[in-house]
This record gives C-alpha cells, sequence and structure tokens, in this order.
C-alpha cells in the first residue's frame, strides 16, 4: 500500500511541476529569482526550523542529521533507512495600491533517501533551489503599455552528503550541491505613433544556464539535562561559492496579435556578449550561517528558536543590471516546536499523531525603491502516522506575507498547502543462530 501511494504521490506532483512554473511572484524578477525553502514539511511546519533531528525523519537542512544513534528497537544494531518525498500547492493574492488578482501554483518541493552506515550516514536526493515565474507591466501616466516582462526557469540542486556520528551527543556532516538550471526572461518596449501603436515592437531576450558546486556544513549536539529534559542545538555554514553562467542576449523585432496576444517575429539580431565579456560569467552564491538551540522531551515534544545570517549583499553576476534595487544582508527568525500525546499509544491513532506549530521572519535581502522586502508566515502541521517503523505522511499550512504596496510595490498575501511522505525501512539487519 505504501508503495502505492508512493508512486501516485511523485507522479501527480511531477505532472503538476511541469504544468505550472514554480511560482508566480512578482519578486522572482530579481537575481537568479525566489530562494525555494530547503527543508522538509515537518520542518516548515515548525517555521523553517531545522536543528531537530532524530532517527525517523530526514533533516535536509543539516547533513549532521544523516548520523545518529542506533536504535532500541533495532536491538542497538542499526537505525532505519529514511525516505522522504515532499510537494506543495501555494494560493497567492497580489495587491498594489491600485489592483489586485490572484494566482495558484503547485510544485514539487524534494527527493531524498537517507542510509544508515554504522557511525556514518549517507543522504542524497534532488529539488528545486530557486524558481522564476512573473508576468509584470508598466504603464505611463496616460495608461498605454510601455514595458512588458516575462520569465521563468530557475535552478535545481542535486546533492549528496555525509554525516558522522561522533559520540552519543554530537555529529557532523557535510553535503555537496551540484547546481543546474537556467532563467530565461524577455522584455518588450512598445511604442506609439499619436496614441496608436506601431507595426513594429522591441523585443529583448536573455538566457543564462547555469551550473556549479557549493557544501553545507552542519553540527548537531543533543544531550539530556535531566531524566526528561534534552537539550538540542545544531549550527549549519555554506562557505561563499560561485556557479558558472553561459549567457544569450538576442533584439527582435516583433509584431502582436491584439486579439490574441500573440507575438510573431520577423528579424532578431544577437548581441555580442563576448566581445563584452558577458558571454560567460561567474555567479557569486553568498554564505550562509544559521544557528539554533531548543529544549523538549524526547518523543513528546520540543520548543526551539533559530537564526540564520546569508550574506546576500555579496551576490553579484555581471549579466544582471538591478536600476531599483540592491541586494544587502538577509537575516531570518524561526519559533517553533511539536507535540506528541502518547506516541506509543495501541488504543487511540491520535495520540499517536505529531501536533506542529511555527512562525518565522525573514528580511529578503531584497530592497526596492527604498524598501525591505521581508516575509513573515505563521505554520501549522500534523505528522500522520503510517506503516511499520514509525513512518508518517505530513501534511502542513502556512499563511503569511511578503513585500509591502509602499513605493507602487506589490504585496503578497499567501496560503501554502504542503504535503509529503516520510517513510522507514530496515535494509540492514544481522543473522543470529540459535
Amino acid at each position: 500500500m505504501i508503495k502505492k501511494l508512493v508512486i501516485v504521490f511523485i507522479t501527480f506532483f511531477t505532472l503538476q511541476s511541469y504544468a505550472q512554473e514554480g511560482t508566480a511572484s512578482p519578486y522572482s524578477f530579481y537575481g537568479i529569482g525566489s530562494l525555494k525553502f530547503k527543508g522538509t514539511v515537518e520542518n516548515r511546519s515548525m517555521g523553517g526550523l531545522s536543528i531537530y533531528t532524530d532517527s525517523i525523519h530526514v533533516n535536509l537542512q543539516n547533513p549532521a542529521a544523516y548520523a545518529g544513534n542506533n536504535l532500541k528497537l533495532f536491538n542497538d544494531e542499526s537505525r532505519p533507512v529514511k525516505f522522504a518525498v515532499g510537494g506543495s500547492s501555494n494560493s497567492m493574492k497580489l495587491e498594489t495600491d491600485a489592483a489586485s488578482g490572484k494566482v495558484n501554483t503547485t510544485t514539487f518541493d524534494y527527493l531524498t533517501l537517507s542510509i544508515p552506515m554504522g557511525k556514518f550516514g549517507f543522504g542524497f536526493g534532488l529539488m528545486p533551489y530557486t524558481s522564476v515565474g512573473y508576468k509584470l507591466e508598466s504603464n505611463d501616466a496616460d495608461g498605454l503599455l510601455l514595458n512588458r516582462y516575462r520569465g521563468n526557469g530557475g535552478i535545481n540542486r542535486v546533492f549528496a552528503g555525509l554525516g558522522y556520528q561522533i559520540n552519543k551527543d554530537l555529529a557532523v556532516g557535510i553535503d555537496v550541491n551540484y547546481n543546474f538550471g537556467n532563467i530565461q526572461n524577455s522584455a518588450i518596449a512598445f511604442s506609439y505613433d499619436e496614441g496608436v501603436p506601431t507595426q513594429y515592437q522591441t523585443r529583448e531576450d536573455n538566457r543564462s544556464d547555469l551550473s556549479g558546486l557549493n557544501v553545507n556544513i552542519g553540527v548537531t549536539y543533543k544531550t539530556m539535562l535531566t531524566k526528561k529534559l534534552e537539550l538540542v542545538t545544531g549550527l549549519t555554514y555554506a562557505p561563499e561559492s560561485k556557479i558558472k553562467s553561459n549567457n544569450q542576449r538576442a533584439f527582435s523585432a516583433i509584431t502582436i496579435n491584439s486579439l490574441t496576444g500573440q507575438e510573431f517575429v520577423f528579424n532578431t539580431i544577437q548581441a555580442d556578449l563576448k566581445a563584452q565579456g558577458l558571454d560567460v560569467t561567474d555567479l557569486t552564491l553568498p554564505s550562509r550561517f544559521s544557528f539554533g538551540a531548543g529544549i523538549g522531551q524526547p518523543f513528546k515534544w520540543f520548543l526551539g528558536v533559530e537564526s540564520t545570517f546569508q550574506n546576500t549583499s555579496q551576490f553579484d553576476n555581471p549579466i544582471f543590471s538591478l536600476d531599483n534595487a540592491e541586494f544587502v544582508n538577509a537575516t531570518s527568525f524561526s519559533l517553533g516546536g511539536f507535540f506528541i500525546p502518547d506516541y506509543n499509544s495501541f488504543s487511540d491513532y491520535w495520540k499517536r499523531v505529531t501536533y506542529r506549530a511555527g512562525l518565522r521572519f525573514e528580511n529578503t535581502g531584497l530592497e526596492i525603491n527604498n524598501e525591505t522586502i521581508n516575509e513573515f508566515g505563521i505554520s501549522f502541521g500534523l505528522g500522520l502516522p503510517v506503516g511499520n517503523f514509525f513512518s508518517n505522511a505530513n501534511i502542513g499550512f502556512e499563511i503569511g506575507k511578503r513585500g509591502t504596496t509602499r513605493a507602487n510595490l506589490v504585496q503578497e498575501n499567501f496560503m501554502n498547502l504542503q504535503l509529503s511522505l516520510s517513510l522507514n525501512d530496515r535494509w540492514f539487519q544481522k543473522r543470529k543462530y540459535n
């Protein structure tokens, strides 16, 4: 039954991913797009908190979580193989001072497998890193359309990591990420003759194919303060890295069907980016550091806080130019936790359910028209037990907003629904003879 659920789950979100863009945010116009949350539904349901680790859930944010102590359930010989797959559906209302509209997207979020190897743990998987998907227009004082901007694409990430359990309390780990993808955008400049559109308009098309490596280092420390109270801490650090950007640019004369909006190209000129030294550029991915701590009772409850700092001001790619915007250092704060009434209950299913909640505040590191683009979210979630070895299906819900209507900007009011499967199995078992 679980295998059938996995197949249905992956198929549904794969089809939806191809059917729609991964985002509809106008803020994905800037840089390399909107950063996707790097974490599971379990993390996201606790305000994005990543510091909590255990033997039955995958943690995509801290590679030290690949390691861990063996379970008494497995006679202290091993711990389970962990498989996780997740996706989300986003409903967003876009508001300005003058208008509003609604958009919906459905995306695949992650696919990962974690395998125990004694004191080591190995993990690998696939997830989106950034997403681009916008449709913007600008008008003059008379209401005439001046420019039309379109963009799509994003960066995906294949990762592999290794964790090591130094002792029963301390673990370290490292992820190596290969980033790949492309970003495509177009801009149409409209011209008029006494208020009437001319026969031909001008369109600029850009494409950047991106690829390169970066790493993420993690540490976790867990210790019992009393017989029931546990302290959990964690930190991660991703040093600054560079990925290659192969760039193309073209200028075209086009006509636009006034009824269908279809564009017809009449003449195209390829820009000589090589002569400008822009055909191949290096894109800087800024460094990132996070640290958090929390307390709780194992298998019962947990409450933690976490702060993240990203050196976004160092983001750079010469092919991207920003006229009214700049990147500054980004920060975020998360508060969240979970509660399990009775994880070992045989008579009441709902007592074995994990109830999660959290909130987060983020300065995204983007400033437009001297306005800081902030994001706030409140999240809730359920971990529903399924199958054996504490496998579960997870449901998360988040409401929040990003941006502002000040300075002619857009405020996004969003509602996110996340679904995932977190499955555990035992692959390695010592043979015993009487």
